[in-house]
């Protein structure tokens, strides 16, 4: 398994931000690409029914500001994980299906992330307003694994974490499933930070 260099691409991943009845917020998807060569990331046609890949938030609690058309999301400090399903069945309308299977690794947010969506009826423009965000996370829990006939460990890839750029719909996915008032589908792109020191 060959190491990523600093800022080489890590990853791409597709998901969901979930907002529970309670506030709580959390994003759960897969992974359209890995820094596993040969692996294969899907069983069948790529969708998050077929991903060997997924990933799952810590649920948290975030805060916000309005400046101007902007509205900032302040998301505190916390968790994801990810998981191989061997046997592949994570379904959107059931967030906790993204967190089953083998935990392979886990990474913590380094700092405060801030997330900024255009309100339109504010900015008076048309078409489409998206949401985007950034953050750094460290590499945590890193498990070594064996899969369709090769060693696999994150951390070799990797190294310290990542640093991930995203963008959000603004559009909310309806109906909602039971339990959540507001789903928002993002994609998201990480990069290496690689070797600490």
């Amino acid at each position: 398994m060959t190491a990523l260099m600093t800022a080489e691409l890590a990853w791409y991943a597709s998901g969901r931000f979930y907002r529970a009845n309670d506030g709580s917020l959390a994003d759960y998807g897969y992974f359209l690409h890995l820094p596993f060569a040969d692996a294969p990331l899907f069983d069948g046609k790529p969708a998050e029914t077929t991903a060997y890949f997924t990933f799952a938030a810590t649920p948290f609690k975030a805060n916000g500001i309005d400046n101007g058309a902007l509205s900032l999301g302040l998301d505190p400090v916390g968790e994801f994980s990810l998981y191989l399903q061997r046997r592949p069945g994570a379904t959107f309308a059931d967030p906790a299906s993204f967190a089953q299977g083998e935990c392979i690794a886990t990474f913590r947010r380094t700092s405060l992330v801030v997330g900024t969506t255009v309100d339109a009826s504010l900015a008076q423009t048309s078409g489409a307003i998206i949401g985007t965000n950034m953050f750094s996370a460290r590499l945590i829990a890193s498990r070594a694994f064996e899969f369709a006939g090769k060693h696999y460990d994150l951390a070799e890839a990797v190294g310290a974490g990542i640093t991930q750029f995203g963008t959000a719909a603004t559009t909310p996915i309806s109906p909602p499933p039971t339990g959540y008032d507001l789903v928002l589908p993002f994609t998201g792109s990480a990069i290496a930070l690689g070797r600490a020191g």
